[in-house]
């Protein structure tokens, strides 16, 4: 009788359904966080990398399943009582923490970048969970938006990402070296694009010069300020051939890693993934210096940043396992066509710098 009295009592303790989704949405949230800072969990076992990708394949249909469970009640009318709410919030939190705790297991003597890809697949997991509990809680049921939720939510996406993830970190190092040379590519592109227009502003102005002259009276930019001068044009020559430099920077070293690399030295991979996204955002800063209105000093200070990135990912990995042969190696012929660039960048600005 007193069983029965408490389990009545817990009943009627129990939050309305949305209520408890509110608070499960919150607690996923706050999973976040404990992810992007989280530690390797120390233990004296061997690693066994075949049974940690399989756990975490597992724990990612698990989630998976959960997530397609979830919606599924929540997308129809009567909404579930709130003791099926709490055993399915339940299923979905112990889904969620066990994948974390999967990711936990990675040692960081597997290598860096590996760890780093594991644990944004997994922050991508427990962030699309987080979001299809927000959207189930604004979305009425058995509205015709609830259909799209399994094809469309990150959630399902992000657990399929899962068994394509690099398996050990040489093939992380790549796939993270590929992104890079595909960002710097596009950054290329776009610059050239920009040169061969020769007005990336083009239709901005009025055709008259009167008209541009009351422009400028007003206030609104003149000519100089949305077409490049013969000087900047002289100048965007060395950036592009710095930005070419850069691009070929990146695939000569993909080419030594996918060669030579060795899985076994994470460290040296792990340096060299590290400085080579560097090389990405130091493009990106140097793109956008060259549209006008240019400042030669901005280029120059920004060339000189992309300059010191190059020269040390060329150094490092030169001095790593993946470039056998440094002396007959290409990196001090690339070394000195980045300097060149350089060197023409200088010159074209030195006027600038004497002001």
């Amino acid at each position: 009788m007193a069983s029965e009295t408490a389990s009545a009592a817990a009943v009627l303790t129990l939050a309305p359904p949305l209520e408890q989704l509110r608070h499960l949405a919150a607690e996923l949230r706050l999973l976040l966080p404990r992810v992007r800072v989280g530690e390797a969990r120390e233990t004296t076992e061997e690693f066994n990398r075949e049974m940690f990708w399989r756990r975490l394949n597992e724990a990612a249909v698990k989630v998976s399943g959960e997530a397609t469970t979830l919606t599924t009640v929540f997308s129809r009318l009567p909404l579930p009582s709130p003791q099926e709410t709490q055993r399915i919030s339940e299923q979905v939190r112990a889904a969620t923490k066990a994948i974390i705790a999967v990711y936990y297991s990675l040692p960081k003597d597997q290598g860096i970048t590996l760890r780093k890809l594991v644990r944004g697949a997994t922050l991508d997991i427990v962030d699309g969970m987080a979001q299809l509990v927000e959207v189930l809680l604004i979305t009425p049921p058995q509205s015709p938006e609830n259909s799209d939720l399994i094809s469309c939510n990150s959630v399902w996406v992000a657990c399929q990402q899962v068994p394509r993830l690099p398996r050990d970190n040489k093939a992380a190092a790549l796939l993270m070296l590929t992104k890079n040379v595909d960002f710097v590519k596009d950054a290329h592109e776009e610059m050239e694009q920009a040169v061969e227009e020769c007005d990336p502003y083009c239709g901005l102005l009025n055709d008259s010069e009167e008209d541009n002259h009351s422009d400028d009276v007003l206030g609104f930019p003149s000519n100089r300020d949305l077409y490049w001068s013969e000087e900047d044009q002289e100048l965007i020559i060395p950036c592009l051939a710095l930005v070419r430099a850069s691009k070929a920077c990146l695939k000569k070293i993909r080419i030594l890693v996918a060669e030579n690399g060795k899985k076994d030295q994470v460290t040296q991979l792990d340096d060299i993934v590290d400085i080579s996204d560097e090389i990405s955002p130091s493009v990106d800063d140097l793109a956008l210096s060259i549209y006008p209105p240019m400042c030669p000093l901005t280029v120059r200070i920004n060339s000189a940043k992309l300059v010191s990135v190059l020269r040390k990912a060329l150094e490092i990995t030169k001095a790593s396992h993946v470039t056998p042969q440094p002396e007959d190696s290409w990196i001090p012929l690339l070394i000195n066509a980045v300097d060149h660039c350089m060197n023409r960048i200088k010159e074209f600005t030195q006027s600038e710098v004497e002001l």
